[in-house]
């Protein structure tokens, strides 16, 4: 079961800029060692628009360093979060470098083997609606997809209704959601709605934990009902990772609180199991 509870990267390094969530330039090696020290086994890779073409994933295709870290440290990459996309969501930026970009990292995922690249439709790429031209130009990347080996996951504000409508447009050989916990909470929505909308569409899982309207907390201290999730995943055969995208340490102890709050998934899913039984 721990190893495919992964970390989001990043999460076992210093905050930067007052940012909970950012490649970690200074320390993104040192990390894969921690992990690899705490037997993290999986990370979620992470890719924003800060020195977008300097990110090593991007340099993979002439360093290989990335690969060769990783086989070092025993750690795979399976998914990768595009905050890029979040960034420079279609309409607000140049839709056809937008385009090329996604493409770039698709292609550079097969390099280290991560097949589910994670779009954020929340926050600044939120959508109110479902937009044909938005659906559309995510289409374009079908044959990109397919050719590498890669999904996308979407991870959308949209209620229920309108998500499941939204993932209908997308073949699921290649497109699915990610479902994160934290920001279901955070919106009030049901877990047992949302399941029967979309369930067997998820493909990728965030874990975190937020109160209701509220920003990230600690795991168990939000509204996230945990154990009614991680049921429903196990009812809906749910095969797919887990990644702590968990609240920060204040104190900086980064690499307990991660081990801790595996540890808590890890009693999560066996008890889900167990009903299951």
């Amino acid at each position: 079961m721990e190893h495919r509870i992964g970390f989001m990267q990043g999460r076992l390094s210093p905050i930067r800029n007052g940012r909970i969530q950012s490649f970690p330039w200074e320390n993104w090696e040192k990390e894969l060692e921690i992990g690899s020290s705490l037997n993290f086994k999986l990370m979620e890779w992470t890719i924003d628009s800060e020195n977008f073409l300097e990110n090593p994933l991007l340099l993979e295709v002439e360093t290989g360093q990335i690969a060769k870290l990783l086989k070092s440290k025993n750690i795979e990459i399976h998914s990768v979060t595009c905050d890029y996309y979040m960034e420079n969501p279609f309409g607000e930026s140049d839709d056809f470098q937008v385009l090329a970009n996604l493409k770039k990292i698709i292609e550079a995922m097969q390099l280290v083997k991560a097949h589910i690249l994670v779009i954020p439709l929340v926050d600044n790429s939120s959508i109110s609606e479902i937009n044909q031209s938005t659906v559309s130009k995510f289409l374009e990347l079908a044959e990109c997809l397919a050719e590498h080996e890669v999904k996308i996951a979407f991870e959308s504000d949209f209620n229920p209704p309108q998500l499941a409508e939204f993932i209908e447009y997308f073949p699921d050989h290649l497109f699915g959601i990610n479902y994160d916990i934290g920001n279901s909470a955070a919106l009030g929505f049901k877990p047992l709605e949302e399941f029967a909308e979309y369930g067997n569409r998820v493909i990728n899982v965030h874990v975190k934990d937020r109160p209701f309207g509220g920003s990230t907390v600690p795991l168990g201290q939000g509204n996230a009902d945990f154990s009614e999730i991680f049921r429903l995943l196990e009812q809906f055969k749910y095969q797919g990772n887990y990644i702590l995208q968990t609240a920060r340490a204040k104190d900086g102890t980064h690499a307990d609180t991660l081990s801790r709050y595996r540890e808590m998934v890890v009693n999560w899913v066996q008890e889900a199991k167990n009903e299951y039984k």
